[in-house]
């Protein structure tokens, strides 16, 4: 499995790239939301998902750990493929996608190209509970999913503390300290503050 590259970005479009990587050359199809991460680099990494089937081996890449996560959960889902789930993931960014998940919020998913009611329903039966465990809520709770945040609410659940406990805990210390996005300082904080 290819879990990773690191190289030379060749050619740049929004549906794919090109990467170099030590003299190799890669296809990797890519998200709206990975092509504005990249668009200007000349270098960098993206996280990667191989699919093989039996005409094609074709490679996902994702700028963010968490975009690639949220892709392969997608992809879990009876009835939504690869493509379906790229084209998800260019319409909504991660974030927002996982808190209508988690939300339950069929309506935001029909707005997607390819996404029917049926479709909506289905991704939000089978995914919304993981993405209530993972710590993901709706944006109107004021928890908004981000990877900093969803790692120390892991982090302190894993400790044994409640998870409203640790939620306001880690809203506390991230009002102290807004501009810190350091994650063991995050939970130190948080700890301070239980």
């Amino acid at each position: 499995m290819i879990a990773s590259l690191t190289g030379k970005f060749i050619v740049k479009t929004p549906a794919f790239v090109h990467m170099d990587v030590h003299g190799v050359g890669y296809e990797v199809q890519i998200s709206l939301n990975t092509y504005s991460k990249v668009v200007d680099l000349k270098e960098g990494t993206l996280f990667t998902h191989l699919q093989i089937k039996e005409d094609s081996h074709t490679l996902f890449g994702f700028s963010e750990l968490a975009e690639k996560e949220l892709f392969i959960q997608l992809i879990s889902v009876n009835g939504v493929g690869a493509s379906t789930a790229r084209i998800m993931l260019s319409s909504m960014q991660p974030a927002e996608l996982r808190s209508a998940i988690a939300s339950g919020n069929t309506g935001a998913l029909e707005k997607i190209k390819g996404i029917g009611r049926k479709s909506a329903e289905r991704i939000v039966l089978e995914l919304r509970e993981k993405m209530v465990k993972a710590g993901v809520e709706s944006t109107s709770s004021g928890f908004k999913y981000n990877t900093l945040d969803n790692d120390a609410l892991n982090a302190l659940m894993a400790l044994g503390i409640q998870k409203n406990v640790a939620e306001n805990a880690l809203k506390k210390a991230k009002n102290t300290s807004p501009e810190d996005n350091n994650l063991e300082s995050l939970i130190k904080k948080s700890l301070q503050l239980i």
